[in-house]
């Protein structure tokens, strides 16, 4: 007897089904075909185990598997509940006649429980697509799935639940989660804040023009001046994300297997800080079967790289290319995925090797020729895609000890997201431009239109600098920022000459 179950696979962001042709017939043997990997070629020793476990068996038949399609690569164990229900259902054991409506998917203990699955977001929006009129996957994995309007959602915690539902009619529960309400409910108040942060009044500032254009950043300074600390609270001052957001960022880490069991949809944005010791294929995303990386994982959120130049140049030379285009694609022989990684970068460094400045009281010293030595280490191509270069000094113990409270976060980030809602007003005709940081060289011609004062201000600057077309660019980026906060439409003098400041690293001498 024939039968076909439905499943799918992930490639990418991206889900493709998959049918599972269960065929049985006098004889013996168990043929699984269809390029499965190594762990969906386990699954019979799981499935045989599960199935004894709650009162049925593998039958003695001879079953022949075929997923299709055929030349499509599967991978995971997370077909195993897809294949047992095939089996059941082309032995005779169980009648199903409604199966073709489902997409099933799970990946089975020995005892017939279910263990969670990767991709469960991307698979329910294809569901959806296709009009399959229900999802069944582990109850781990459902409020995730849930997230997906139009598409019956049932999380089960053992495969005794699926056979009861198709062979006795037992209903399931579905998962509802009403999105917005859980959505709007989960902006509340950051875990880390900016009213905790004594002093350092002008890197805050730095900051809020970075968030407010979207900018990625660069923190120089001594060991303790604060530079990770004022990081992790950058993204309590970014615009909450939109719900379209938030489901693209969603996507991104139900792929990777990074959602948490008990929230549907992520609200906030995320905060990814890799070690220095990582590789590249972790970084960048790929493998033999391609996962994301960090710089996906951190898509519509911050990526914060603490030790820049520790990083393995390797590492960083392969972030240059997604820092323009916004999204990595990872090519194979047979297929080519891509992942959105439109990220704000946060770095951070010691000026020299020693983490203190050409200071003769510093702990540790470095001579010049170690310190250039340490900076070289991060090329000049990626210093120029960091709009904002800014030096972190220690705090003063007269700041350390002052009892007044900061500017909170969220008055912050009230001022930042009004200047992205003129930026979002200025960019509405184009598809690819929705903040400053973003804007192309036609972009900048158009809106960072400066008077002769300005230009004659930023020529002297480009001049005694030494700066590049790219670092040019930057300057007039950041420009219209500060104008944006400020809500003025024009870019004046005081808008270019902050600007300029910003670009430590391009200064003769900035050691002191």
């Amino acid at each position: 007897m024939l039968t076909k179950v439905y499943g799918s696979a992930v490639f990418g962001v991206e889900a493709t089904t998959i049918t599972v042709e269960v065929n049985s017939v006098k004889g013996i043997g168990y043929h699984l075909v269809g390029l499965p990997d190594k762990a969906i070629s386990e699954s019979s020793y799981r499935i045989a185990a599960a199935l004894s476990n709650v009162g049925y068996k593998l039958p003695g038949k001879k079953i022949t598997i075929n997923m299709a399609p055929a030349d499509l690569r599967k991978e995971g164990s997370a077909y195993d509940l897809t294949l047992a229900i095939g089996i059941l259902i082309s032995s005779g054991q169980i009648k199903a006649d409604e199966v073709d409506q489902y997409l099933i998917m799970g990946e089975l203990s020995l005892d017939g429980s279910l263990q969670p699955i990767k991709g469960a977001l991307p698979i329910a929006i294809k569901a959806r697509e296709e009009k399959y009129k229900g999802f069944i996957l582990p109850a781990q994995n459902a409020r995730e799935a849930a997230i997906v309007d139009g598409l019956e959602v049932y999380g089960v915690d053992n495969i005794s639940q699926v056979i009861n539902f198709f062979n006795e009619g037992k209903p399931l529960e579905p998962t509802i989660v009403d999105t917005r309400d859980e959505f709007f409910q989960a902006l509340e108040h950051p875990e880390f804040d900016f009213a905790d942060v004594k002093g350092q009044e002008s890197i805050k500032r730095c900051m809020e023009i970075a968030a407010a254009g979207g900018h990625n950043i660069i923190l120089i300074g001594p060991p303790g001046a604060g530079k990770t600390m004022l990081a992790k609270r950058l993204p309590s001052i970014l615009p909450p994300m939109t719900l379209h957001e938030a489901l693209e960022t969603t996507k991104i880490h139900s792929v990777a297997g990074r959602t948490q069991e008990k929230v549907g949809l992520m609200a906030q944005r995320p905060f990814r800080s890799p070690h220095h010791t990582i590789s590249d294929v972790a970084f960048v995303g790929g493998g033999a079967y391609p996962q994301p990386g960090e710089i996906s994982l951190s898509h519509n959120g911050v990526l914060f790289l603490d030790e820049l130049p520790e990083f393995k140049r390797t590492v960083l030379e392969v972030m240059r290319q997604p820092l323009e285009d916004r999204e990595v694609t990872i090519s194979r022989a047979k297929f080519t995925v891509t992942y959105p990684s439109s990220f704000m970068l946060v770095a951070s460094m010691n000026p020299s090797p020693g983490g203190y400045f050409n200071d003769p009281d510093a702990p540790v010293q470095s001579s010049p020729a170690e310190m250039q030595r340490y900076l070289s280490k991060v090329s000049g191509p990626l210093l120029d895609r960091i709009d904002i270069h800014i030096e972190v000094t220690p705090v003063p113990f007269e700041k350390l000890t002052e009892e007044r409270l900061a500017e909170k976060s969220n008055v912050i980030r009230k001022r930042v997201t009004a200047a992205r809602d003129i930026q979002t007003a200025r960019f509405r005709e184009s598809e690819k431009t929705h903040y400053n940081a973003q804007m192309s060289v036609k972009d900048i011609r158009k809106y960072c239109i400066l008077d002769d004062a300005s230009k004659e201000l930023l020529k002297n600057a480009m001049e005694r600098l030494n700066l590049s077309a790219r670092a040019y660019d930057r300057i007039l980026k950041v420009s219209r920022t500060i104008a944006d906060l400020e809500g003025s439409a024009e870019i004046t003098g005081t808008h270019i000459a902050e600007a300029i400041q910003y670009r430590s690293l391009d200064r003769d001498g900035w050691l002191g």
